[in-house]
């Protein structure tokens, strides 16, 4: 909850400064980060995505985009900066992978935000 809280405020102060909001720059960098966007392989939200089914020496295969919607932001992190078989490298800022994150998580951080200025 920490972490969340930590990246609420980063995205606050962020989008104080920007012409657009942090929702459209976070849709606009998971839909169209370096040319292939984040959502053809793991789906809008996240959940991941069949992208071919396929055959390799007679055995059938898939080929899919894993979810990344559940995991925490530490493998989030490592895995956007890791080689991974069929995901294309995009070498993004830190800022980058936490409005990614930011999107795929938005809700939660909707309704920490909430819980927050309620107990006030």
């Amino acid at each position: 909850m920490k972490v969340f809280l930590a990246l609420f405020i980063v995205f606050q102060l962020y989008g104080a400064t920007s012409f657009i909001t942090k929702e459209e720059y976070a849709a606009s960098l998971y839909h169209n980060p370096r040319g292939i966007g984040c959502q053809m392989c793991h789906g809008e939200r996240g959940e991941g995505h069949r992208i071919a089914r396929y055959k390799d020496k007679g055995e059938k295969k898939i080929f899919e985009g894993k979810a990344i919607h559940k995991i925490p932001f530490s493998e989030f992190y490592t895995r956007v900066n890791s080689k991974i078989i069929g995901m294309p490298r995009y070498y993004l800022t830190d800022v980058e992978i936490q409005t990614l994150y930011y999107y795929l998580h938005r809700e939660e951080f909707r309704r920490a935000a909430s819980k927050h200025s309620n107990s006030k």
